[in-house]
């Protein structure tokens, strides 16, 4: 019988060699990754990994707490535009304007948590809607972070993670990789860890009954603030990332489409899971990057562009992926409800169970 007599043994990483050696196996694929695949598809990773993060804070949210958020965008705007101006005005090394800038978003996610403990469903929803447009207003309206030209992002140094000042720029795609990635893989696992404390338990009370769990002593006020400031700490550290991944920023960068893009990525990759959250993050963002250059693929790229020029609009073509990842959406919400983590379910009890 599988059973947990410890509490250590529940937070351990991996309870076999067989999966040990697969994990060291994938370290060390992710490690040698960007020096043998061009620099393309390097940034894709990077974008994947950005997003991955983004992924699982919203879980932690909408899956593990049962709370919903349209206003994300709003988050991750904050965590890109202080994480610069952190850089650039006050002269702080990366690192730590990445944490103060995560760290703002986290407040503003506290903030936002506090119409959680009334409003509910769609009403909850229209709340960080607007909260998540408002941001884009301000940033665009106030000369200090860029109008609406945007700022651009200086590169990070080497010696400037940690100090104000270094002399080798982190300016290639492959450079940024051991950046990025290390910080998601970090982010990943204190996320999985926590929903194995008493705050993640918390949380999933929450999520199955809020009324249960504020009988049996959990504290809705604390642990529902606590849940949205979590979330878009996470959405922040992606945030800061994602400008200097990018290199420019302007508020455009961050409208309701993403906020709903966001959400897709839980959704399709499985609520309530860090694994759904890992997969919903890297396939969508693989279908999006692909998806817009649909007109470039064989055959297909032609009968979308002929039926684009017939029957749609002339910026029809370019929204095909909003078209394709709105389908996507609903397919796996009517057949497979768990997302992807669902279909990687049945796929592992398919085999342990074959022939039979």
């Amino acid at each position: 019988m599988d059973m947990r007599r410890d509490y250590y043994e529940d937070i351990q990483l991996l309870d076999s060699k067989a999966l040990w050696f697969w994990f060291l196996m994938l370290i060390a694929s992710l490690i040698i990754l960007p020096f043998l695949v061009p620099s393309y598809y390097v940034y894709i990773a990077n974008y994947m990994a950005i997003n991955v993060i983004v992924a699982v804070g919203l879980n932690i949210l909408v899956g593990y707490t049962g709370q919903i958020s349209l206003g994300h965008a709003g988050f991750f705007a904050i965590g890109s535009y202080f994480t610069v101006l952190s850089v650039t005005n006050l002269h702080l090394p990366f690192l730590l304007a990445l944490l103060l800038a995560a760290i703002i978003a986290a407040f503003f996610g506290f903030l936002l948590g506090l119409p959680a403990l009334r409003l509910k469903g769609p009403y909850l929803a229209i709340a960080t809607l607007a909260f998540g447009m408002a941001i884009t207003q301000v940033i665009g309206r106030w000369q200090i972070f860029g109008g609406r030209m945007g700022l651009e992002v200086p590169s990070p140094t080497l010696q400037g993670l940690l100090f104000s000042d270094g002399a080798y720029l982190l300016e290639s795609d492959r450079e940024l990789y051991f950046l990025i990635l290390p910080i998601a893989f970090v982010l990943t696992m204190a996320a999985r860890n926590l929903m194995k404390t008493k705050v993640g338990r918390a949380f999933i009370a929450i999520r199955d009954s809020d009324i249960a769990a504020e009988t049996m002593g959990v504290n809705l006020v604390y642990y529902k603030t606590l849940a949205f400031a979590i979330s878009a700490f996470y959405t922040g550290i992606a945030g800061g990332l994602y400008a200097i991944l990018i290199g420019f920023i302007n508020p455009s960068s961050f409208s309701f489409v993403l906020s709903i893009y966001f959400l897709a990525f839980v959704i399709v990759g499985g609520l309530g899971s860090i694994f759904g959250s890992i997969m919903g993050g890297v396939v969508m963002t693989w279908l999006i990057l692909r998806l817009d250059k649909v007109q470039e693929l064989p055959y297909l790229g032609s009968i979308l562009s002929a039926f684009s020029d017939r029957w749609m609009s002339v910026i029809g073509l370019p929204n095909i992926s909003s078209i394709v990842l709105g389908l996507i959406i609903i397919l796996i919400v009517v057949f497979e409800p768990l997302g992807l983590y669902g279909f990687w379910i049945r796929t592992k009890i398919y085999w342990k169970t074959w022939p039979f």
